[in-house]
């Protein structure tokens, strides 16, 4: 009987060693800097209730309708795994009683589960980093969120990327909006694509996103949302734009940029590039003033964005800026019954004396010399050398392999002593000079 070989399910990727460098440089850097501006990590359930998303995301969205991964769990409720971050972040600050007379940063980092059409920059299991703030209503977090973004994409050494940013408006001048653009589009409605046509009474402003050529003279024409922006939203985006301008940041107003989740209020903005084709987005966000009320909290001022990773991990790709694994400065080769009871000691001894320092010691068996290939694929800079004779002793050879010098005997106790607390490059002197 011939078995099926098993394969992962389609949209749903491994991430190999070489690849997850990136990812775990990517995942470093951002903690460095959003934590550099107060933010605290909050980690959130992969499942949630289906009722969650439904009310945040909006039943008739893409997403709720057909995106996500819903079933029933042996109670009969209703269960997904998320498909975003912000509705289980803010679902977690009102049942955990983070919001009521607080302000709060917080971020996240993990995976998150849509079943779109998989292609470049677009998985079923994909992962983003998510920062949320509560509490403050002023155009001055808008700003920081924005400026923080930048900074990640300058310590990363990403390049290429723009900066685009609009505003929705109050609830009141959307919902006033909306009634205009419906109108409008339902006058032109010969010259609208099938998902547009669908999308006409559930979510009209997404038809504004169409990236689809046909569509963009009739989108040309549509009135345009920031021209009927009440006077708090005005002031509020004129004021978020002079604080960029004081920041030196470089934006564009686009004010066709419209966010696909339907509590996102006053400002949007996106952080696009062309260099990932019609995966173009790699970061994108703005306020919902009205989500924590919606999900039965208080009402609360609320801003935040997302960024997509593996979008990022193929630009830090592209660009190569990510160094390679470090080797170990050590691989312990043990030939004989004695040297590999002894060196499994000696190699802890070892690790705790020069916890700095990277040890790999042998498994699997082999002579002398097919160990030392191993040592030297390994990379590392000096194979130490445990036989049978040697165990006996205490002693053990030292043999540089990036250098044309000879192998050394030494007392292990003295070895010990002499690289005990020693940075690498003190070690690679002191086993340089014997």
């Amino acid at each position: 009987m011939t078995l099926t070989t098993l394969q992962a399910v389609r949209g749903m990727h491994d991430i190999l060693p070489e690849q997850l460098r990136y990812f775990a440089h990517l995942e470093r850097t951002v903690r460095e800097v959003v934590e550099s501006y107060g933010y605290e990590e909050i980690r959130m359930p992969l499942v949630e209730s289906t009722e969650l998303f439904k009310r945040t995301i909006g039943e008739v969205t893409d997403i709720v309708e057909k995106e996500m991964y819903t079933f029933a769990d042996r109670n009969g409720d209703s269960l997904s795994l998320r498909p975003e971050g912000t509705a289980g972040c803010v679902r977690a600050a009102i049942e955990n009683g983070l919001l009521h007379n607080q302000m709060q940063r917080l971020w996240y980092a993990g995976p998150m589960f849509r079943h779109e059409r998989p292609q470049k920059g677009r998985y079923r299991q994909f992962h983003q980093v998510g920062v949320e703030t509560f509490g403050m209503n002023g155009p001055d977090i808008d700003a920081e969120l924005i400026l923080l973004s930048q900074r990640l994409w300058q310590r990363l050494g990403i390049s290429g990327v723009r900066l685009e940013i609009n505003s929705l408006g109050s609830q009141q001048a959307r919902a006033a909006y909306r009634q205009r653009l419906v109108e409008y589009l339902a006058d032109h409605q010969s010259a609208l694509d099938e998902d547009s046509l669908r999308r006409l009474h559930s979510n009209p402003l997404r038809i504004l996103d169409s990236k689809n050529p046909a569509m963009q003279a009739v989108i040309g024409g549509a009135p345009r949302l920031l021209d009927s922006l009440d006077a708090e939203s005005q002031d509020h985006f004129a004021q978020l734009q002079q604080l960029l301008d004081g920041a030196g940041a470089v934006y564009q107003v686009n004010p066709r940029l419209v966010r696909g989740l339907d509590y996102y209020t006053k400002t949007v903005f996106e952080w696009v590039t062309d260099r990932l084709g019609a995966q173009g987005t790699v970061c994108a966000g703005g306020r919902y003033d009205g989500l924590v009320e919606q999900l039965g909290g208080r009402p609360t001022a609320a801003a935040g964005f997302a960024m997509g990773v593996e979008r990022l991990v193929a630009l830090l790709e592209e660009s190569a800026t990510v160094a390679p694994v470090a080797p170990p400065h050590f691989y312990f080769a043990v030939v004989g019954a004695e040297a590999e009871r002894r060196g499994v000691v000696w190699a802890e001894q070892l690790r705790s004396a020069c916890p700095q320092l990277h040890l790999m010691v042998n498994c699997g068996g082999g002579g002398f010399k097919a160990q030392l290939k191993r040592a030297d694929k390994s990379g590392a800079a000096f194979a130490l050398v445990l036989g049978e004779e040697e165990a006996r002793d205490g002693r053990i050879g030292v043999k540089p392999l990036r250098h044309e010098l000879s192998q050394r005997d030494w007392q292990w106790q003295a070895l010990l002593q002499a690289l005990a607390g020693r940075s690498a490059d003190e070690v690679e002197r002191i086993l340089s000079q014997h």
